[in-house]
């Protein structure tokens, strides 16, 4: 009999806004919607949603946290005919006034632009997501409450 390790499910999160500017190194995106979508590839194929406030408070969570391991993220933003996108590493998340801002390194594209709707599609991590975490918790009852009924 073989045993093989379950490896916990690894997350993209996506957050949305209604505008967006991102300059001398500060990332603004205006009117953010309230909730951060996750979701996860093969084979578990999760998927919800929670408060972007609940994913700001979690950003310093675990051993390996977005704290201390900063993700990368790509931001797509309506700036014309066709999408401008500019891949970012995001620190120091916080909410201001209904805008959700983050301090940002540009490692490719436009070092400062301004636009319409956006997403920031933020890389694929097993954090903060852990079996242990409240976000971790929600996505299993989650998870069960589809599964069962």
């Amino acid at each position: 009999m073989s045993t093989t390790a379950t490896a916990e499910p690894e997350y993209l999160f996506v957050q949305a806004a209604q505008s967006t500017s991102i300059a001398d190194g500060v990332l603004r995106m205006g009117s953010v919607n309230p909730a951060t979508i996750y979701f996860s590839d093969r084979p578990d194929r999760i998927a919800g949603h929670m408060t972007t406030e609940e994913f700001v408070a979690t950003w310093g969570e675990g051993d390996d946290s977005f704290a201390s391991n900063p993700p990368n993220a790509t931001l797509s933003i309506l700036t014309g005919p066709e999408p401008q996108e500019i891949v970012v590493v995001l620190t120091e998340p916080r909410l201001e006034e209904g805008d959700l801002v983050y301090n940002v390194s540009i490692l490719e594209g436009a070092s400062a632009a301004t636009g319409g709707v956006a997403s920031l599609f933020i890389d694929i991590i097993g954090r903060p997501l852990t079996p242990v975490s409240v976000a971790g918790v929600a996505r299993r009852t989650t998870r069960r409450e589809v599964l069962y009924r």
